[in-house]
């Protein structure tokens, strides 16, 4: 065989690896002491090795290296071991084996990164859908609110505070030809833990009936404090009482925040 061909056939770097027979060795020591760019070419590969794996894993001791093939071989099975033929063959060995350690071990790294970057991923896409959502529910809210004030069909009563909270105040958006209602609950305090704000129709004559229409509910989470409550067509007054949670039969008027006439 030509020394060009014996070269490229790949012999030599499975010698440098140590994966060759006993009697391949000696074939490949007797073709290199005979041919000087056999010999060449064998250090060459050596040198390559040796440089690649310094570059590699400067730091990695014996005992950090018996580990990592320790963990390869519950995974894998048993690693390969080398024939040894000498120091400088041991070294280049050891070299090539850290060489493919990392190299599987960096593959294993990048994996675990891009399970991780999926992960983040997929928490990120998950979290903009729900501001999406947020958004959008606000928008349509703000859109509705516009809608109500802007309605010139709707009758806007005042509801001024009472002696249970003189400061407070609503407003009452009723349209008399639909019967919608609609409270802005902007001027009222945040009403304490266990209790509701109701909302009465009130028809004043010839002598004070209320109507419950609805309850102004999730008062904390209403952003623009604007609520649809049920239809009524006939009120002459709206008021607006403090009642445990759940509402109340009647009004307790010793809780009666806002009071208007229409």
């Amino acid at each position: 065989m030509e020394t060009k061909d014996y070269i490229e056939s790949g012999i030599l770097e499975l010698y440098v690896y140590g994966l060759l027979t006993e009697s391949e060795n000696d074939e490949v020591n007797a073709m290199a002491n005979k041919n000087p760019e056999i010999k060449e070419e064998i250090l060459s590969i050596e040198k390559a090795i040796i440089n690649l794996s310094s570059s590699f894993a400067p730091f990695i001791s014996h005992s950090q290296f018996e580990k990592i093939k320790a963990r390869l071989e519950l995974k894998h099975g048993k690693v390969v071991d080398f024939k040894s033929r000498s120091n400088t063959a041991t070294y280049i060995g050891w070299a090539a084996s850290i060489v493919l350690l990392l190299g599987i071990g960096f593959q294993y790294s990048k994996l675990n990164d891009s399970k991780e970057q999926i992960e983040t991923t997929k928490k990120e896409k998950e979290y903009l859908q729900q501001t999406v959502v947020v958004l959008e529910t606000k928008n349509k809210n703000t859109e509705t609110a516009l809608n109500v004030i802007r309605d010139e069909n709707n009758t806007v009563v005042a509801l001024g505070g009472q002696a249970a909270a003189p400061t407070a105040k609503a407003k009452i958006y009723w349209n008399k030809q639909t019967q919608l209602v609609y409270v802005d609950a902007s001027g009222l305090p945040e009403p304490p833990e266990g209790k509701v704000y109701q909302i009465w129709s009130l028809k004043l004559q010839p002598q004070l009936t209320p109507t419950s229409i609805g309850l102004l509910a999730n008062f904390k989470s209403n952003s623009n404090k604007l609520f649809a409550v049920e239809k009524t067509g006939d009120a002459e007054a709206f008021g607006i009482t403090l009642e445990p949670a759940g509402g109340s039969a009647t009004p307790t008027m010793e809780q009666l925040y806002t009071l208007g006439k229409v």
